[in-house]
């Protein structure tokens, strides 16, 4: 097996100048020493020590990704685009998820930090209790007090660069739409009210509904997936239209629908939040907000390696789509 040391002696170089050329130093070598040793290198066969380069540069070419819920294609699409946008770069993606448990993301964190990964993305709505958010914020400091970089999408509270999908103005754009349409009458499945996400869409939504003189929606709480969806919209009645806080939920009420024999949209409307790609096949075709999720993966990731700033926000803002699981009424 070649050696580090085996090179250097073939180079005519120092075992540090060696190491510094072949374990990613950031060091400077001149170029003609520089040369000696690539050459040697490869005329002897030398594999590089990665454990090594990790190192010598202080990090390692992993960035780690943690999310709430690999299910919901929510993450996955935010995953994928994350994960798109390192592989061109060079970098490898290491996924985590917490299932909403802020204690599992701040295990996370310190985990990554111990394995000196060069940058953590985290993606998922904050929570309502002040103090994860607090523990949270104290471990990405940590962190990057080594020289770690941190880029998160959601709420803007955690000091670091932010991707922030502007729930409340999609929601209160989606109201106002539905509205426009004739609906007087609304149901809000509204998730879990510890989670900022859905409480900033619930919080956009019913206050159009309040600016446009409409009466207050029925506002049902439940879990943020499929099945929660499915449940809260067993308790919906006298309504023309339901607003699901997310496309999951939205699914699940669908279906609960069909199983009670109401029709979508003859005899309700309804809508979700986000347009995740399994949507394409949904019959009927479900109205929704529209974030350019992939795109808000690759943009977190673009953040946490660009070391020119810390701690800005870049809003994005959603797009409503109205499909045929919305009508308007006479």
């Amino acid at each position: 097996m070649v050696t580090l040391e085996d090179v250097a002696r073939h180079a005519g170089v120092s075992l540090a100048t060696a190491s510094r050329v072949l374990n990613g130093s950031t060091r400077q070598v001149g170029a003609s020493l520089r040369a000696k040793v690539e050459l040697s290198a490869s005329e002897l066969g030398y594999r590089t020590n990665v454990a090594a380069q990790t190192l010598a540069r202080g990090a390692s070419n992993v960035i780690g990704l943690v999310v709430h819920d690999l299910i919901d294609p929510y993450f996955a699409a935010i995953a994928d685009g994350a994960m798109r946008v390192a592989e061109g770069q060079g970098l490898m993606v290491m996924i985590g998820t917490t299932h909403r448990d802020p204690s599992r993301e701040i295990a996370y964190v310190s985990t990554l930090n111990a394995q000196r990964v060069r940058a953590v993305l985290l993606v998922g709505s904050r929570v309502a209790d002040p103090e994860p958010t607090r523990r949270l914020r104290e471990e990405l400091d940590r962190y990057r007090e080594t020289g770690g970089r941190v880029a998160c999408v959601g709420q803007d509270l955690l000091g670091t660069d932010t991707v922030v999908p502007d729930n409340r103005a999609g929601a209160a754009a989606l109201a106002r739409a539905l509205a426009g349409l004739g609906h007087r009458n609304f149901a809000v499945l509204a998730g879990p009210d510890w989670l900022l996400s859905p409480r900033d869409r619930v919080t956009g939504f019913v206050g159009a509904l309040r600016e446009l003189g409409l009466p207050e929606p029925l506002v049902l709480y439940g879990s943020f997936d499929r099945e929660g969806g499915y449940a809260a919209a067993t308790q919906v009645t006298g309504v023309t239209c339901v607003f699901a806080v997310t496309d999951v939920m939205a699914v699940g009420a669908l279906a609960s629908f069909r199983d009670r024999g109401i029709r979508v949209p003859e005899d309700v409307s309804v809508a979700g939040f986000d347009d995740i790609f399994t949507l394409r096949d949904l019959v009927p075709a479900l109205s929704t907000v529209r974030l350019p999720l992939p795109d808000m993966g690759v943009r977190a990731v673009e953040l946490a390696m660009d070391t020119t700033g810390d701690g800005r926000a870049e809003v994005v803002a959603g797009e409503v789509i109205l499909r045929e699981s919305t009508r308007g009424l006479d």
